[in-house]
């Protein structure tokens, strides 16, 4: 489940403040509630039904305390100044389910709008689809839009980190076949602070 390694990845990791953009029933985000140091965690889907499902499993019986958590059904390609400002923000196998021209606008909203200081993304490796049988002609999923092998993946991700300011790292997650790689595959962006574009300033000429 990708779920596990995106914890890790990046929310798990020291982020104290996460978005979790496309939550859905929330796998990710009841992992995310057992992080001591997480504060605070807002979850973001198109899906009023699986927002109430994810409500009902937070509901469902007592809790220790733990972070503030906010779910929004809210398109997650529109820029809100409310979800600037964050640690982490991890997208757990939803950019395929994106068309082309909306996965531009997510760019978009998260690495430029956002700007958290560290995404996290997995995606199914189309490389692993003949292992569990799925057809050539057919994806893992019938609502996804596309499914990429790892050299893709990795050189979108390489390419948003060079358009926006990230370092990203794609490797294999949900198991590491040796000719082709995992079921599923993950890419750590992390925000490479920018130097200060201020000139420094010339020293006045000597009197003479």
């Amino acid at each position: 489940m990708a779920a596990r390694p995106a914890a890790g990845g990046g929310a798990g990791g020291g982020a104290r403040r996460v978005l979790d953009l496309g939550c859905g029933d929330g796998d990710l985000l009841i992992r995310l509630l057992a992080e001591q140091q997480i504060t605070r965690i807002v979850g973001i889907d198109l899906s009023q039904a699986a927002l109430d499902r994810l409500r009902a499993r937070l509901d469902r019986g007592p809790r220790p305390p733990g972070p503030q958590v906010d779910l929004w059904c809210r398109s997650m390609t529109v820029p809100d100044p409310r979800l600037c400002g964050f640690d982490c923000a991890v997208l757990v196998e939803t950019i395929a389910h994106l068309a082309p021209d909306v996965l531009s606008a997510l760019e978009a909203a998260v690495f430029d709008s956002m700007r958290p200081c560290q995404v996290v993304v997995t995606t199914p490796n189309a490389e692993f689809n003949p292992l569990p049988g799925v057809p050539r002609q057919r994806m893992r999923h019938p609502g996804h839009r596309f499914e990429w092998g790892r050299e893709k993946f990795g050189h979108w991700a390489r390419g948003v980190g060079a358009r926006h300011g990230y370092g990203c790292a794609r490797q294999d997650i949900d198991g590491r076949h040796p000719t082709c790689g995992g079921a599923s595959q993950m890419a750590v962006c992390t925000l490479v602070k920018a130097p200060d574009p201020t000139p420094p300033a010339t020293p006045a000429p000597r009197a003479p």
